[in-house]
């Protein structure tokens, strides 16, 4: 069975069989008359003169009609723009915005009745509204307003002309100049501010309070609403959702229309009609209730990375994720010295509507407004230059759950960290990530996505690179304290800024061998090293009286899994082994030292919190590091990465050696994909 579709636009919306939760049916042609399919229902465009095909279409074959809208929470940037759903509402009684008849969204909260687990997760939504400033459309910048001229502030918001949710909601043209009118009368003192619609800013349609009188101050920009709502005390709407967006403000809001929120006893009710709906909304209903209907049963989501089936959270944690980075590469971002190959690489981790990247050998003499100079490194002269400067410096870097491969072997990276202090491995350098970790305070929910993902990487054996085969403890090592020494690529600017005293794998491997005579020692070389890509070998017969094991093709994961301990000078696999709960000492300062959590040979004055593992994970692997997938949109949550390691790393799990014919290949794919986005 299938839904019966005769629309080009609905069905161009990517995902459509997620959000329905069932196969579509293309009706347009012919073709569906030979497919067999048979349609168990017809969907169309709301109650809108464009749906009316498919309405009599469910007329004639005696079939529910079901009529689609975009989410409450529905994107990032505004659907005039081509920007595509992240939800739908769904509704086979009418839909949310006609006052005239039922809709299963006012029946979901005429019956509502929520559980404890109910009522913490509207709670928990609500919350997140506040907190992250969501709204319908996410792509609006903060506003704040001038100091406060009266005690109060009112906002009055227009709607487009020609809304279907106006005229079905009771209301015209004369509603906005009456409802301006009564906020005008009824607070003569106050600050009287008219908001315009989005679509209206945009340059799209019209709206209706356009020249508003004098001493009505009009907002004709877009803003984030949650930020502008945060600063009223009285909002008058038609029939606009952005009322019920004030009532999670905490606004006073005064409806002239029948909106879905109205007649709830929430809201100041004032169209001449309202008593007409209280057979219908019978009781009053609290916030909680409304958007637990509204926001967590009514709509359908998808999770915006692989559009698959999801959750509101889902989506609203995608929608904060990118607006806050895509407002962390706005302006002119300077990309110093970087080599074609990189340039492919770092693209993708600083796109943004409306910034410019320029890719540069040396920065010309003088900058616009608004650059900012963006290096591979902390070693960059074009960095100490803009600093010098006094200008944004921007240090990229791997992150931390890279690939499924080397990047000395050309593997791009599905993870980078983009910081505007230093950089993770750079101690002194004031990192993002030091000053994250000293002052950020995770919740109870952040911190049990961290531990679920902890519990998941150490499962799954993820790590940086997740290449490698299983790894056996010879039979000698019965009984004894099992040490492992990660080594590391010593040129490494991880060691030469963080690690002063030890820098050498060979001075590593002696200091731990001097401070654990007894114990069984197992020695795993870098990636790179052993690729023959980088610089750090230690001579075989040297290694001999050292190590008693040396893992030269293990996967690092499940050399952690036999070990007791590590001791590493800076080596993130100090980090893997804390996340599987051994016991690490640290010779350098790697970024997870200092905290508590590790055996420090340096005192670490800057790093002043005690922190416990999860927040610690919360810092380095979901609030640090940027993360991207190979040919989607946006930016993806860590989650939607680790799903990809662990399809890639099941599906092979290689050497550390690489074929110069895939190193070719792979640079002659990132030479393409950067030509094909010139600077």
């Amino acid at each position: 069975m299938t839904i019966a579709i005769f629309s080009r636009g609905i069905l161009r919306i990517p995902h459509l069989e997620n959000l329905l939760g069932q196969p579509v049916s293309d009706m347009r042609g012919p073709g569906w008359l030979y497919s067999g399919a048979q349609p168990s229902a017809v969907a169309g465009w709301g109650l809108r003169p464009s749906a009316a095909r498919a309405r009599a279409h469910a007329m004639r074959k005696e079939l529910p009609y079901l009529a689609l809208e975009d989410g409450f929470l529905r994107s990032l940037g505004l659907g005039v723009a081509g920007e595509p759903p992240l939800s739908l509402v769904i509704d086979d009684l009418g839909i949310y915005y006609d006052a005239n008849r039922p809709s299963r969204l006012e029946q979901l909260i005429a019956a509502s009745e929520l559980t404890s687990v109910e009522w913490r997760q509207a709670n928990r939504g609500l919350e997140w509204m506040r907190r992250h400033r969501l709204s319908k459309y996410n792509h609006a910048p903060d506003i704040s307003l001038p100091p406060r001229e009266g005690q109060t502030r009112v906002l009055v918001l227009d709607q487009t002309e020609g809304d279907v949710s106006v005229r079905l909601g009771g209301a015209d043209a004369q509603t906005f100049r009456t409802m301006l009118d009564t906020a005008c009368r009824e607070h003569p003192g106050a600050e009287i501010w008219v908001k315009t619609h989005p679509d209206v800013v945009a340059g799209k349609k019209r709206g209706h309070l356009q020249q508003p009188p004098k001493g009505v101050r009009l907002l004709a920009e877009d803003v984030c609403p949650q930020s502008l709502l945060s600063q009223m005390d009285v909002v008058y709407t038609a029939t606009s959702h952005m009322g019920f967006e004030a009532l999670v403000a905490g606004c006073r809001v005064v409806c002239f229309g029948m909106p879905w929120y109205a007649g709830w006893a929430l809201t100041d009710d004032r169209h001449p009609r309202i008593e007409e709906l209280r057979p219908r909304r019978a009781g009053p209903r609290s916030l909680e209730q409304l958007f637990h209907a509204a926001y967590l049963r009514y709509a359908r989501y998808i999770q915006p990375e692989t559009g698959q089936p999801g959750t509101f959270f889902d989506a609203a944690e995608w929608i904060r994720l990118n607006r806050g980075l895509q407002a962390q590469n706005q302006g002119t971002l300077w990309c110093v010295g970087m080599s074609l190959w990189k340039q492919a690489v770092v693209r993708p981790f600083l796109s943004a509507p409306g910034n410019r990247i320029r890719f540069v050998r040396k920065l010309p003499a003088k900058l616009e407004p608004g650059s900012r100079v963006v290096s591979w490194g902390l070693r960059s002269p074009a960095r100490a230059a803009a600093q010098a400067a006094g200008m944004p410096a921007l240090a990229m870097e791997d992150g931390f759950l890279r690939s499924v491969g080397l990047g000395s072997n050309l593997l791009p990276p599905l993870s980078l960290v983009v910081d505007s202090g230093g950089l993770y491995y750079a101690w002194q350098s004031g990192s993002d990530l030091q000053h994250l970790l000293n002052t950020s305070m995770p919740d109870e929910v952040e911190l049990d996505r961290a531990s679920r993902l902890r519990k998941r990487l150490v499962t799954s054996r993820l790590s940086k690179y997740n290449i490698g085969g299983a790894f056996q403890l010879a039979p000698a090592a019965k009984g004894k304290r099992v040490v492992l020494v990660p080594g590391q690529v010593e040129d490494d600017a991880s060691i030469l800024m963080g690690s002063p005293s030890i820098q050498t794998n060979l001075t590593l491997l002696r200091s731990v061998r001097h401070a654990c005579p007894e114990a069984w020692l197992i020695y795993k070389p870098h990636p790179d090293v052993v690729a023959g890509n980088r610089r750090g070998s230690i001579p075989t017969e040297m290694l001999a009286g050292l190590a008693n094991q040396v893992a030269i093709d293990a996967d690092i994961a499940s050399c952690l899994a036999i070990a007791d301990e590590v001791h590493t000078m800076t080596s993130l696999a100090g980090f893997e082994a804390l996340m599987q709960g051994k016991v690490v000492h640290c010779y350098g300062a790697p970024f997870y030292a200092g905290w508590g959590l590790t055996q420090d040979r340096l005192h670490l004055p800057q790093r002043q919190k005690r922190l416990n593992l999860d927040e610690l994970v919360h810092g380095a692997l979901i609030a640090y590091p940027r993360y991207i997938l190979p040919g989607r949109k946006g930016f993806a949550r860590v989650e939607a990465v680790v799903n990809l390691l662990e399809q890639l790393s099941n599906d092979r799990r290689t050497t550390a050696h690489g074929c110069w014919l895939t190193q070719l290949w792979r640079k002659v794919r990132g030479l393409m994909k950067t030509f094909a986005h010139p600077s």
